[in-house]
């Protein structure tokens, strides 16, 4: 018996707490501020639900049981009968009896058997399992995958580890499970073994056989295949193509993940009418640099009786030095010869093109200097139906230019300095090849407010040529050296407004730009980087008309121009804009480039122009330059989008530039049993999931047509169907795309996707063609977050 102080003390203190509450309410008329004890508590994230537990904090994790009946000895072990549940960490194992051995860390059980292994279930009759090691075996054993949902049958399941088993006997298949006896899935990979590795989340099967719909499609020895979206090494799907060209050719690509931040592909293609093609891929991201490096080379191509190649390089790299931060930026590319952008309509976008760069910028900046020097030479891809004017190459460009920040009185300057060397072939140009320098020194004293802005600015541009050949006056240089004034100002009214009964701010915005630059005569100049800018929204409020330093318009005009905003009062977002501008020229423009004539309107064509997203799922644009006298648009482009919900989308797009073209674009993406904006559900799946389609069972229509009103023909052409069976995805397309002004290419492509394994494509892959071409596209399959083990917890 013990004496009853310490009760009397416990009923004491119980007492006194109790007491608080009425000695507080007593003395209330007296009571102090709040302090901050009387503050909420303050609320902190909590490590405690981690994704992923450290390997040092395992050990230390406590083991819980519970069941019917319980019985054994204090740290030695443990006997649970009926409704046995084990827990520690990430790891939950239930059955219908479970013996634990606390020293060895070993259980065993049996019944209905099932694991919860961090969101991966394992279920069967007989399991032993070493619970932190995670090392053990599992007889007559389903499974299901928390990242790929994928789901299978074993006669046994060898764990090796927390991350590696080994599975006998195995299926494999995305396919959910159906309820009915007779469920069968659409596609199984059966497999003598399936190694699977969590930590390089990777799959190998042996002697395996891929079944779609029951019938076996190719036997298959050895294969990897991704548990989730990580990069893998190994031999990616091939491709089987077929056309007029290049015969039946077959396209087998191998990726290697050489490191997290390097990787290479190496592709290999075999054409029955052509040759063998050998290509590769390098890839490299660094903090400071990143690149790609790509080649391809067919040592005898039967269709030209020649060796054909490629290469093309990118580089962009910034490294900070005691001196300043230096730069290197590549984008190299080259072919064999003028015909390859015709011939090699697989290759990369870049070298389908006529124009090939070389380009090489070395470049240095410290503070409010920076410099560069830039060498540029073209490959141009001449064709004999139709010839290019080859561009400028630069060999070199040097270029220097400073930019004070910390200038008094709000001034705002800049002097920049160039001197680049311009070659080409002079047949082909007209002109001469030719040293040019110049210098531009500008400065401006903006004068802003909430309410409006007022810039004037000053500029004087010099310029200094030297010929290799003389012109046609005889001589072998020349100079021009113009100043430019500008004033640019505006003024912003806003309002409290409501339409179609929605509040809005709105916005009313006026700006006035004049700008004057005497008149010198360059007609004799040469023209080396020089064109007329377009006019547009951008270019109306510039002083010069034309981009580039061979040629200063002589300018003395005034741009009037007027804005008006909708403005979502709560989030800024922009639900409408309309705006107008044009200009206004006091004299004649008369330089011009070569063969131009001066320009003597003294009112230019009307720009108008209209953007309207009155709800995130419509959206319309459009600019149109409008000529008063002629009442005649002379270039539009109205463009309009509708995409109320995931893998729906509509987009259509006029485009007309008077006496050049005028076309009609239409690209979609659309289910087709919701033709007309259903939104149910099919399947007991919901609707428009992103990443995830809108459920099993349907089908999608997806392309994009270009029409020629003036040609009166289609130009590209790219029209296709997918159907999204959950585990599957078929996609078959017609593509059509002009490759010059007569020719074009067709192909019939084909391709199978058993979701969350791999794609099987007969020619080029039609989800890279909707891709390229069809605007806001959405992969019914793509992964957008990472799976959490929280979401299939136990």
């Amino acid at each position: 018996m013990r004496a009853p102080v310490p009760r009397a003390l416990a009923y004491g203190v119980a007492l006194a707490w109790c007491g608080l509450p009425l000695s507080a309410l007593a003395q209330a008329a007296e009571a102090p501020p709040p302090s901050a004890w009387d503050a909420p508590p303050a609320l902190r994230t909590s490590p405690l639900l981690q994704e992923k537990i450290p390997d040092a904090v395992r050990p230390q994790l406590p083991v819980f049981v519970k069941g019917d009946h319980i019985s054994g000895q204090t740290d030695l072990n443990a006997v649970i009968e009926g409704n046995a549940e084990l827990r520690r960490g990430d790891t939950v194992i239930r059955a219908d009896r479970l013996d634990y051995n606390v020293p060895e860390d070993l259980a065993k059980a049996s019944g209905q058997v099932r694991i919860n292994r961090a969101g991966n279930v394992y279920e069967g009759t007989a399991l032993e399992l070493r619970v932190d090691a995670f090392e053990g075996f599992f007889s007559d054993a389903r499974y299901k995958f928390l990242a790929t949902q994928a789901h299978g049958d074993a006669t046994r399941v060898d764990f090796i580890d927390r991350d590696r088993a080994v599975v006998h006997n195995a299926t494999y298949t995305t396919c959910e499970r159906g309820n009915e006896e007779s469920w069968r899935p659409d596609w199984v990979l059966r497999a003598a073994t399936i190694r699977i590795d969590n930590e390089e989340e990777v799959g190998t099967a042996e002697d395996a056989v891929l079944e779609f719909k029951g019938v076996s499609l190719l036997p298959i020895p050895y294969i990897t295949f991704p548990l989730s979206d990580k990069r893998k090494s190994g031999l990616l799907p091939p491709t089987i193509g077929l056309d007029s060209r290049d015969g039946v050719a077959y396209m087998q690509p191998y990726y290697w993940n050489i490191a997290p931040n390097r990787d290479a592909t190496l592709r290999a293609a075999l054409m029955t009418k052509r040759g063998a093609n050998l290509g590769g891929e390098f890839r490299y991201l660094e903090p400071s640099y990143s690149g790609q490096v790509s080649a391809d080379v067919m040592p005898t191509d039967r269709l030209r009786d020649r060796m054909r190649w490629s290469f093309s390089g990118q580089h962009q790299g910034a490294f900070n030095t005691g001196i300043g931060g230096v730069g290197l930026n590549l984008n190299l590319n080259r072919v064999s010869d003028d015909n390859y952008w015709r011939d090699f309509g697989r290759a990369s976008e870049l070298l389908r093109q006529r124009l090939l760069p070389g380009d090489a910028t070395l470049s240095w900046a410290r503070n409010d200097m920076s410099a560069s020097v830039r060498t540029l030479k073209w490959q141009t891809l001449q064709d004999v139906t139709s010839p290019i004017v080859p561009p400028y190459d630069r060999m070199p460009q040097l270029q220097w230019r400073y930019a004070p920040s910390q200038l008094g009185g709000g001034v705002d300057a800049s002097v920049e300095l160039d001197t680049t060397r311009f070659q080409a072939a002079r047949e082909l140009t007209g002109q001469p090849n030719a040293h040019r320098s110049y210098a531009m020194a500008q400065i401006s004293r903006p004068f802003l407010s909430p309410g409006g802005f007022v810039t004037p600015r000053l500029q004087l541009h010099a310029t200094q040529y030297q010929f290799d050949t003389p012109l046609s006056n005889g001589e072998r240089s020349a100079s021009r050296a113009l100043p430019t004034f500008s004033l640019d100002s505006g003024l912003v009214f806003e309002r409290d407004a409501a339409y179609f009964g929605r509040a809005f701010l709105q916005t009313l915005e006026p700006r006035a730009f004049y700008t004057y630059t005497p008149y010198r005569d360059q007609s004799r100049l040469p023209v080396y980087d020089t064109a007329a800018n377009d006019f547009n929204f951008a270019t109306i409020y510039t002083e010069n008309a034309f981009g580039g330093n061979d040629r200063l318009a002589d300018n003395n005009l005034l741009t009037l121009g007027v804005t008006t905003r909708l403005l979502d009062p709560n989030t800024g977002a922009e639900a409408a804009r309309f705006g107008v501008a044009q200009r206004v020229r006091f004299s004649d423009q008369q330089v011009t480039l070569p063969g131009g004539a001066p320009v003597s309107e003294r009112l230019s064509d009307l720009l108008l122009g209209a953007g309207i997203t009155w709800t995130p799922q419509w959206g319309f644009d459009s600019t149109v330059q409008y000529n008063p006298k002629t009442g005649r648009s002379i270039r539009s482009t109205i463009g309009a989008r509708y995409s109320p919900g995931n893998y729906r989308t509509v987009s259509a797009a006029y485009r007309l530039q008077r006496g050049t073209s005028e076309q009609i674009d239409i690209g979609w993406q659309w289910p087709l049993d919701a033709l007309w904006g259903s939104s149910e559900t099919h399947n007991n799946k919901p609707s428009g999931a992103a990443g995830r389609g809108q459920g099993g069972g349907r089908w999608y229509s997806v392309g994009r047509l270009n029409y020629s009103l003036q040609d009166r023909k289609l130009v590209d052409t790219v029209v296709g169907l997918e159907y999204d069976s959950c585990c599957w995805i078929g996609r078959v397309v017609l593509e059509r795309l002009q490759s010059s002004v007569t020719t074009s290419n067709t192909r019939l492509l084909f391709q199978i996707e058993f979701v969350g394994f791999s794609r099987l494509s007969l020619g080029s892959s039609p989800l890279d063609t909707f891709k390229q071409n069809v605007p806001r596209y959405q992969n019914l399959r793509e992964q957008v977050t990472t799976p959490s083990r929280f979401s299939n917890y136990d």
